[in-house]
């Protein structure tokens, strides 16, 4: 068993230049004029990024080096950002139940409806890849899947604000990590049959993590959302909502671990199993979907 190291939370630490008065006038340019008139302006916005965010523009292309197995250009970071952009700009139509303007495939979802009939609730962890919006808005199109996110209140609270004005529903089934009753309330949806999601490809700075081979290096996974699930005792499947280009999504459920009867003898060896196979399966669509996994800081932490 590799010793836990612990990752420095560089991402949270990263100054947002997120600009709220901006992304007010990109909704209302969006939900006037439609869905096409407001991807022009993306354009405008990913290309302002690409030069003028040295720190992250060099965290992206060192990513799209191990991606996509080859030197990164200056096109594929700017499609990395335009890609990350797009899912942003979506889900001012997901929010507002615009479904009909996307093409959603899903893949995997016998095996997750299989787990759902054999007791209620089901964990889901996915991780800065793609839109985990989509799937909200999946499970929002489908009778009988409810979806609730547990995140950090303070990631990315501009673009939420701004998107909680659009609509108020947008924030109804978040719940908020790090609070003493945090657990307790996962379990509480869980027990009413929803989908809880989590992310875990970052963690705080001082939380326990664990050393996993990704993409050709050594990386820090945190342990926390682990030994979070393993305390709720349910079945785990990896997910994301893989952004395709234009209009098209493509949603994977894949099983990963079942906490439901592990020994508590047996659950950290389960643990740290369940953080390797996370991160074999990051890495794997990682490389399938390169320009959808939008950690735009030094994520193998080189000095």
């Amino acid at each position: 068993m590799k010793p836990e190291s612990t990752p420095t939370g560089d991402w949270r630490r990263q100054q947002e230049r997120s600009n709220l008065a901006i992304l007010k006038l990109m909704v209302w340019i969006s939900l006037t004029f439609g869905r096409r008139i407001g991807r022009l302006v993306l354009h405008g916005i990913a290309a302002y990024y690409v030069l003028f965010a040295p720190r992250a523009r060099r965290a992206s292309r060192d990513y799209l080096h191990r991606a996509l197995g080859r030197w990164a250009e200056w096109t594929d970071g700017y499609r990395h950002v335009f890609s990350f952009a797009s899912t942003i700009h979506d889900r001012i139509y997901l929010l507002n139940d615009r479904f009909d303007l996307f093409d959603i495939e899903v893949v995997g979802a016998e095996a997750l409806q299989a787990s759902l009939a054999s007791q209620p609730g089901a964990l889901l962890v996915g991780a800065h890849l793609g839109s985990f919006e989509v799937l909200r808005a999946v499970g929002r199109g489908r009778a009988g899947l409810q979806v609730a996110m547990l995140m950090y209140e303070e990631n990315a609270r501009k673009i939420n604000a701004t998107l909680q004005a659009i609509n108020p529903k947008a924030t109804e089934d978040i719940l908020p990590l790090g609070r003493v009753d945090s657990m307790l309330a996962a379990r509480d949806k869980l027990d009413q049959g929803y989908l809880v999601g989590m992310l875990a490809d970052r963690g705080l700075g001082g939380d326990p993590a664990v050393d996993c081979e990704f993409l050709g290096e050594t990386a820090a996974f945190p342990l926390g959302p682990w030994r979070m699930a393993a305390m709720l005792r349910r079945p785990v499947f990896f997910m994301t909502g893989l952004y395709l280009g234009g209009n098209r999504y493509q949603i994977h459920f894949e099983p990963l671990a079942d906490f439901s009867s592990v020994p508590r003898a047996e659950r950290e060896q389960a643990i740290q199993a369940a953080v390797h196979a996370y991160a074999d399966r990051l890495a794997y669509f990682c490389r399938r979907a390169p320009y959808n996994w939008f950690n735009f800081f030094d994520f193998w932490q080189k000095k």
